[in-house]
């Protein structure tokens, strides 16, 4: 039946080769297809804007034609002004996750593992993970599994993952979040691998990898390596294997790096590699995790990824909150609500190559934005104990994807609200836009409702999003 191969293409199938050019694309690069409603004119949005050198309160972000057009600390005169009451943010950027296995509840490791190739072979797994991937894999189109984990990232605050699978990348454009390793902005500057390659297999991919590094065309290049105990000594050995190889370069992206010790981080750090955290996942799966701590001391660029829902948090916040416990635990002291947000915003679109148009407010760039209601004095603080259900508005390209009925009701007019899907999350009403297309002329997108039922038809133990 060939079953397992339909896990280990969904599980293993980043886009690790170059997308091919597409001239639709080409003709019209970044969201110029707006299918979501977004305002018909310039407003300002206004709120404790939080930028990359401090907070504006009270702030206005001015935004016309889906980009920032100033950021002030006195109200506009000639555009609408609409006072959010909240605290605004650059749209949150998830580093690193498997996105499509987010329509699973977690699961509960029964012991640590020493590597994640312990855990990836075992029985319990395949029942309980692989298994109903397989299921799915047979019975769904992938693309209803990646929409409702977009959906799920969404509601988050957030506007931009990486670690899709290959069917996102069907077309060179960009799906309903943005995805950092896959069409972006008109391009592709992030390629990624899950394995390092073994023998001949893997080989083409990362050789074409690295002559993108070298040609500047790819700015990240995101690898899973070092994933497990510190004893484990195949965990261990893989930094070696990939210098070896040629692969650590200034555009490496190290995900997990739990085995990688002080002398490895900082042979990392100093060939300008970067580093990709998911604490939650690698605590539930081998009891321990990335020296981060001695990482961020060094200087180099840390980024925060949910991972999965298999083993990791349920949204990129609650991940924030467990870094931040292991950060104060590694170091003794906290960390700061500052350098928890910059993990998920400023550093993010660093660590991604994508730091001139994502993860700061600032004028000329894209409108990708998150507000929070208010529940802190502190604006950082106030994003980092948050949770999904503090977050009140969702802009991608200026864009509206998600927000309270009030106020995407005042943003965009009654009559075209009404386009939006009515939801009740955590007791709030919502309102969500799932519109935006790959291309013109293709079926509406689904709903949310119509992806849960088909989900739920096929695999009745998916996991809620608003739980």
């Amino acid at each position: 039946m060939g079953t397992p191969d339909l896990f280990e293409h969904a599980y293993t199938a980043a886009v690790s080769e170059e997308l091919p050019p597409d001239p639709v694309a080409q003709e019209r690069p970044g969201r110029e297809l707006r299918l979501r409603r977004a305002p018909s004119a310039a407003i300002a949005l206004g709120g404790c804007v939080v930028t990359p050198d401090r907070a504006i309160d009270p702030g206005y972000v001015v935004i016309e034609d889906g980009v920032v057009r100033a950021v002030e600390p006195v109200a506009p005169e000639a555009v609408e002004v609409i006072d959010t009451g909240g605290v605004i943010v650059p749209g949150l950027i998830d580093l690193h996750g498997h996105p499509e296995f987010n329509v699973f509840a977690a699961w509960e490791p029964p012991q640590s593992y020493v590597n994640r190739y312990a855990w990836r072979g075992s029985e319990l797994y395949a029942k309980l993970v692989r298994g109903p991937q397989n299921l799915l894999l047979e019975k769904l189109s992938p693309w209803t599994q990646l929409r409702y984990a977009e959906i799920r990232a969404l509601v988050g605050g957030v506007t931009a993952i990486q670690g899709a699978g290959q069917q996102a990348s069907r077309y060179q454009d960009e799906a309903l979040v943005r995805n950092v390793d896959k069409w972006i902005f008109g391009g592709q500057v992030g390629r990624a691998m899950i394995d390092l390659p073994s023998g001949t297999r893997g080989a083409d991919s990362l050789t074409s990898i690295l002559r993108g590094i070298s040609a500047g065309t790819v700015k990240a290049f995101y690898l899973h390596l070092a994933e497990g105990k510190p004893s484990n000594s195949r965990s261990a050995t893989e930094f070696d294997t990939l210098v070896e190889l040629g692969g650590l370069t200034p555009a490496t992206v190290i995900i997990h790096g739990t085995a990688l010790s002080e002398t490895q981080l900082g042979d990392a750090h100093d060939a300008g590699a970067k580093l990709v955290w998911s604490p939650q996942s690698n605590l539930r799966l081998y009891g321990e995790t990335t020296r981060a701590a001695h990482a961020v001391r060094l200087g180099m660029p840390v980024g925060l990824g949910a991972d999965w829902l298999p083993s990791g948090s349920s949204s990129l916040l609650a991940e924030m909150k467990v870094a931040r416990r292991s950060l104060a635990t590694q170091t003794g002291h906290d960390p700061g609500a500052r350098k928890l947000v910059d993990m998920v915003t400023r550093d993010a679109a660093r660590i991604a190559g994508l730091e001139d148009m994502l993860g700061t407010i600032a004028a000329g760039r894209p409108a990708d934005l998150a507000v929070f209601e208010r529940h802190h004095d502190d604006p950082w603080e106030n994003v980092a104990t948050a949770d999904p259900s503090h977050v009140q508005l969702v802009l991608i390209g200026g864009d509206i994807a998600y927000g309270h009925h009030d106020l995407v009701h005042r943003l965009v007019g009654h009559d075209a609200a009404d386009d939006f899907e009515s939801l009740l999350a955590w007791g709030k009403p919502m309102l969500l836009d799932t519109g935006y297309q790959a291309r013109p002329g293709e079926a509406a997108p689904p709903r949310l409702s119509a992806l849960r039922t088909e989900l739920i038809s096929a695999y009745p133990q998916v996991g809620p999003i608003f739980a």
